[in-house]
């Protein structure tokens, strides 16, 4: 049977082949994983984008980093599910309905929460699902039956349960802490919601006098408007110029409050003058020393960034505006000594787009030792989980070993409600700090406890805060999955094989995830964590938003195809955790690495057209698999299973940059550049029947190979040719995605056989490189000699001699090597020889009993006697006597095989060519004749005038190197820029004279 389908089209079209096979894997539920089948569970949970986001480099390449991974495991056989969602990004969400709110004039406490809340999930339903549809466009291979929401049913009951089992063990508690406050949307925040930025401030130097009036301190801050809640001042207790005033009291300026000069190792001797203000309230370190000290903790800041009644005379000002003010008033009461500038690091929210402010605050809080010495244990005592690359573990371990209690609770209304019911009937209608609360799994349950404690008529209130979304996120790769119930996907799925993220969120992410599911399933959430860089810009620098210098996936994708960004972010990998760089171009929205990918994507696509045209209608499975005969056969299936065997050693190993880049270089190289042109003439109507119908099986059998090798990187391309190549049809349903990665059978591997292939490849291609440099005309046959000393090489070359004619365009080759330097050749005993020697023994004893018979019948026997003597005598002269005629003799005796004289045989040494321009190749010198074939004297011509022109460029360069201002004052890359230059030029300037050399 022949296929109905002969070709593909003349030209690749990346944007309907993609959209095409998109639809086709998810009408067909390709990747609909099933907990029940068989083979080894591999599982890769996505790391939640945020619903209000939209589709950036990062989200592109972690996704088709871990894409790869799953594709190929799925195609060893795995049962491999790729689990979808989204978080539902509570403080990016919350600000962006604010601000909708505000342009309204509008605030969500005049809309009211429940209304807030219908607002919110009407927007998840309209535009939430914009980075889903993005991900859909990179093609990958989740399972979008099991796609989750943070906010979803199942996960909400998740963290309903973790929350409840925390608090009943004693792991969550409720209490008043300094926390990162975000004044814009007023709300805690994480540690991951804050972006340190450098700033240009100030540095103001105060004097506190000593109470007794016996002279003061100087204290120096960057937020002076904090000095109003001051409770003390620090000295380190071995400072020697301060040890005498601890136990002393200062008054606060403004506030003319008696506060304590307390010791304390925490300050440092030489920052400022070694005296430090202490705000309990308003600064981590002081809230430290507060506690030790017990010191008062006076909170002098509202919630929105203004300054409260404990403030004085600037209640109500804005921060930054009292920050002036305080200043001016010190000034002006003669406490400011001196104002400097001072670069330093401001910590400011991630959304809210402001400094963050410590501030004194009564939250939830997560006691994290107990969590995260568990996840040491799992670590130190089984190396679980394991990092990728290894270095990444201590990083790990360092941030479990110094983390403190984690606030969880958020000001907001979007997201997990804290489920905490308080007896408001007790404290006047409010939650206060002392309003009595109990934690439950529903409001029923609370109110049943509560009524218990205060009878019938109590009145009961939840908790308005939400929990931290990472929270949330860190019951992921579990909650997903089904838990708190023991679902069929949990039990088969779980732990999951590998997490695949960034290195920028291993403190957050990664280690909440660990400590979580170490806690709740005794087990962590995945056996490897594969440790990405980052995407860097076409400068190197890290893509911001801050920075404006984001490049859009979407639109190289819609220039170059998603298949050809997926290679290109992947191929760029140099190694596990290393960052990577985007060639781009702004102006033009145009990227050269890119545009390389979708370039490799066309060389495949006309390869693959190439070889159907000439299978004759016939699929690779109809042809059979290749015996192969010839050596173009015996090394191209060498190399294509050398290719699998590494490819699969890569993979496994988390090696994706390398395994793509070996394909490339078999594919483009090995299979298209070589093997598809060594095999041309064979495919013609009238060559060899057996020797063409090998070349078609070689050719069809390596194809499909590269098509499996391939279709983890490049998915769409690759399923596209290989429903044509294998004729299979759009109606069976069948994917590439779902067939088996090709196994390296290592007896087609030959490593003699690749090396030697190699100088044929070398050698075909140095003789391209001299017709082009000598301008020999396309088409115009020519006579190369090469020579080598070397026998080894002399018998490849002639293996191979009619490759390197017919890809050469080479019309009389010859190989040849130096006579002077060939040692005699001993003639060679082989097992023929040795029959030959054994048959003469046996008809010369033939003889010897023929000659006894004859011998017997009278005259007759002394005649052949006397003949025999004659004989004998004739024999040993001609053969015996001399050394010369003995060698003769042997060498006539055993007489090499054909393809012993044509390996040994050394054809003497002719004299160069007068006209010839010569290159190398290991030890063969490759001679090309110029003579009738290309004008010499134009081309002696050409050459004198470009060394004439190089030799211009080399005085020019010399002399701006040799000039000392230049060298000093040019900046570095333009004066290594000249020098790789001149490096450059006075290089091809000796090669050129070289060739005049050859050529006088």
């Amino acid at each position: 049977m022949t296929a109905t389908i002969t070709n593909l089209p003349d030209r690749y079209d990346p944007f309907t082949t993609e959209a095409k096979w998109q639809k086709f894997w998810e009408e067909n539920q390709t990747y609909k994983a099933d907990p029940h089948a068989g083979g080894e569970p591999y599982c890769i949970v996505i790391p939640p984008p945020n619903v209000t986001g939209s589709l950036h480099m990062g989200h592109a390449f972690d996704n088709s980093l871990i894409d790869t991974l799953v594709r190929y495991h799925r195609m060893k056989g795995d049962n491999a599910l790729y689990l979808p969602g989204t978080d539902h990004a509570s403080i990016a969400v919350h600000t962006m309905l604010e601000k909708q709110l505000k342009v309204e004039g509008k605030t969500r406490y005049e809309l009211g929460r429940e209304k807030f809340l219908e607002r919110a999930w009407q927007w998840k339903r309209e535009s939430g699902g914009t980075i889903v549809n993005q991900l859909r466009r990179l093609g990958v291979s989740v399972d979008w039956s099991r796609e989750r929401f943070t906010l979803d049913a199942g996960l909400s009951k998740a963290v309903l349960e973790a929350f409840n089992r925390l608090y009943e063990e004693g792991l969550i508690y409720r209490g008043k802490y300094l926390v990162n406050w975000c004044p814009e949307s007023q709300s805690a925040v994480s540690d991951l919601e804050v972006d340190a930025k450098e700033v240009d401030g100030h540095l103001w130097h105060f004097r506190y006098p000593l109470s007794d009036g016996s002279g003061y301190v100087e204290v120096a801050t960057t937020r002076p408007e904090t000095m109003l809640g001051d409770t003390a001042v620090a000295v380190n207790p071995n400072d020697e110029r301060y040890q005498h005033l601890i136990g002393k009291t200062i008054t606060l300026p403004i506030m003319n409050r008696e506060i304590p000069i307390i010791g304390d190792e925490l300050v440092d001797p030489t920052f400022g003058t070694g005296c430090v203000k202490v705000t309990p309230a308003h600064d981590p370190n002081d809230f430290e020393m507060g506690k030790r000290h017990s010191l008062p903790f006076i909170n002098i800041m509202n919630k929105d960034g203004s300054l409260n009644e404990n403030a004085g005379e600037f209640q109500g000002q804005d921060r930054f505006v009292a920050r002036k003010n305080v200043v001016a008033r010190l000034e002006a009461d003669g406490f400011l000594v001196k104002v400097e500038d001072y670069k330093h690091s401001v910590p400011y929210s991630e959304r809210g787009k402001v400094p963050v402010e410590p501030l004194l605050s009564t939250q939830w809080f997560v006691k994290i030792r107990p969590l995260a010495d568990r996840a040491l244990e799992f670590l130190d005592e089984k190396n679980s989980p394991r990092f990728v690359p290894q270095r990444w573990t201590k990083v790990y371990r360092d941030w479990l070993v110094k983390l403190k209690d984690w606030c969880i609770s958020r000001q907001l209304w979007w997201g997990h409600q804290i489920p905490a019911w308080y007896a408001v009937s007790e404290t006047g209608g409010e939650i206060t700090e002392n309003t009595p609360f109990v934690v439950a799994r529903s409001e029923t349950e609370a109110r049943e406890m509560l009524e218990s404690q205060f009878g019938e008529n109590v009145k009961v209130e939840q908790d308005p805060d939400v929990l931290d979304t990472w929270f949330s996120s860190g019951l992921w790769p579990f909650s997903t999955l089904g838990w708190p119930e023991q679902t069929p996907d949990l039990a088969t799925y779980y732990p999951t094989s590998t997490l695949v993220t960034g290195f920028d969120i291993i403190f957050f992410w990664v280690a909440r995830m660990t400590m979580m599911a170490g806690h709740f399933t005794g087990q962590m959430p995945f056996k490897d964590v594969y440790i990405h860089g980052l995407v860097l810009d076409e400068n190197g620098q890290k893509q911001s938003k801050t920075k404006g210098n984001g490049i859009d996936p979407l639109i190289l994708i819609e220039k170059y195809g998603t298949d050809a960004l997926r290679y290109t972010m992947i191929k760029e990998v140099a190694g596990a955790g290393q960052d990577i760089r985007m060639d781009y171009n702004r102006k033009t929205d145009e990227s050269p690495s890119v545009e390389a990918s979708r370039n490799f994507a066309n060389k495949l696509w006309n390869a693959a057209r190439f070889v159907m045209m000439n299978l004759d209608g016939q699929t690779p499975q109809q042809l059979g698999e290749p015996n192969p005969t010839e050596l173009s056969d015996r090394w191209i299936l060498s190399r294509y299973h050398r290719v699998v065997q590494q490819t699969r050693n890569y993979l496994d190993n988390y090696g994706l940059g390398e395994a793509a880049k070996g394909l490339y270089e078999f594919i483009w190289g090995d299979f298209c550049d070589w093997y598809i042109e060594l095999v041309k003439s064979r495919l013609q109507k009238n060559a060899d029947p057996i020797s063409r119908r090998v070349a078609q099986q070689t050719l069809a059998y390596v194809l499909e190979g590269i098509l499996k090798l391939l279709s983890p990187f490049m998915p769409h391309i690759t399923e596209e040719i290989w429903h044509t190549l294998t004729q299979q049809g759009a109606e069976t349903k069948q994917s590439l995605s779902r067939q088996l990665y090709p196994e390296a059978q290592t007896n087609f591997i030959d490593s003699e056989l690749e090396e030697q292939f190699e100088l044929l490849i070398a050698t075909i291609r140095t003789i391209r490189n001299l017709r082009a440099e000598a301008d020999v005309k396309p088409g115009a046959r020519v006579n190369v000699n090469l020579q080598t000393d070397s026998k080894k090489e002399r018998q490849i070359l002639t293996a191979g001699q009619s490759y390197i004619q017919d890809l050469a365009k080479v019309e009389n080759l010859t190989i040849t090597g130096g006579e002077s330097q060939q040692p005699t050749e001993k003639p060679r005993i082989g097992w023929e020889n040795i029959a030959v020697t054994i048959a003469l023994i046996y008809f010369f004893r033939l003889g010897l009993a023929i000659a006894d018979a004859v011998d017997d019948i009278p005259l007759l026997g002394s005649f052949f006697e006397v003949i025999g003597f004659g004989y004998a005598t004739w024999f040993v002269g001609q053969n015996i006597l001399s050394a010369e005629a003995r060698q003769k003799f042997w060498q006539q005796l055993f007489k090499p095989s054909a393809e012993q004289m044509a390996s040994s045989e050394v054809s003497p040494q002719p004299q160069a060519p007068e006209k010839a321009i010569a290159g190398v190749v290991g030890t063969v010198q490759v001679l090309l004749p110029l003579a009738g074939v290309v004008d010499i004297d134009a081309y002696v011509a050409k050459l004198q005038k470009r060394l004439t022109k190089l030799e211009g460029e080399i005085k020019s360069l010399s002399g701006r190197l040799s000039n000392p201002k230049f060298v000093e004052q040019a900046p570095p890359n333009v004066v290594r820029e000249t020098r790789d230059a001149l490096a450059e030029a006075q290089k091809q300037a000796e090669i050129l004279r070289d060739r005049l050399r050859q050529l006088a």
